[in-house]
């Protein structure tokens, strides 16, 4: 915290005599009365106006300490740097179908995919990433961003059933390239996670490869898992599934 006009404070400084007039005038001027005994008194109990008989007092003093810091105009300031990074922009495209569930690895292929992912965004820093989930059809997740916090937190809720079943590999492809196709960056990925083959979705998983090399001018690299049916080895293979982009 800042103050645009610091020497207000300056006033603070009455304070300081205030508040000796004000204990010298409590010590010095009181009403005195001669008595022949106190000994009836000690024993009387106190009312509350004796604790609140200086309320007033301190009152007035943090009004004017309140009013001082009004006047002297506290603010608040955020410090803001201009960095350049260099990254690339990279669409997941993770199967959810129910061959997903398959528990050969721990504790489903699917759940293996999501940390697999989720560790593999976190060595991105620099990077804008999207997922795009499919199944027997295909829908952005999270579209290219850079807060990774958030993109996790999406990619954690993807689970088997959000859409019709099947695995519709050429609409995953598909929706992948629809949302790199105004991409600025150099570098443009796209990254499958795959357990089995297409059997469904208008397009083919060839269309949709081709169609990324042409109006993404790059290539589509994949990498899948064994075929549907058949079980997965090991974690390894469905990490080369990511890093095999």
């Amino acid at each position: 915290m800042t103050f645009a006009s610091p020497l207000w404070f300056l006033m603070l400084i009455l304070l300081i005599p205030l508040i000796v007039w004000y204990v010298l005038k409590e010590n010095t001027f009181k009403a005195n009365i001669i008595i022949s005994s106190t000994e009836a008194f000690e024993k009387a109990p106190k009312q509350a106006v004796v604790y609140l008989r200086h309320l007033p007092f301190i009152l007035s003093v943090l009004a004017y300490t309140a009013m001082t810091f009004a006047l002297a105009r506290p603010q608040m300031s955020d410090s803001w740097k201009n960095q350049t990074t260099e990254g690339i922009d990279i669409i997941m495209s993770l199967d959810i179908s129910s061959s997903m569930l398959a528990e050969d690895l721990k504790p489903n292929r699917l759940e293996a995919a999501k940390k697999v992912a989720t560790h593999f965004i976190n060595g991105r820093p620099n990077d804008n990433i999207g997922v795009v989930l499919f199944s027997g059809e295909s829908f952005t997740q999270c579209p290219l961003t850079i807060n990774h916090a958030q993109l996790i937190n999406l990619l954690s809720g993807a689970k088997s059933g959000m859409i019709e079943d099947g695995t519709a590999i050429g609409s995953g492809i598909a929706t992948a390239v629809n949302r790199l196709k105004d991409s600025q960056a150099k570098s443009k990925v796209i990254i499958l996670l795959t357990d089995g083959s297409n059997n469904r979705g208008e397009i083919s998983p060839i269309t949709a490869g081709e169609n990324c090399c042409s109006r993404l001018n790059t290539h589509l690299h994949h990498r899948c898992g064994q075929a549907r049916h058949g079980p997965l080895s090991s974690t390894h293979t469905v990490r080369n599934s990511v890093s095999g982009y």
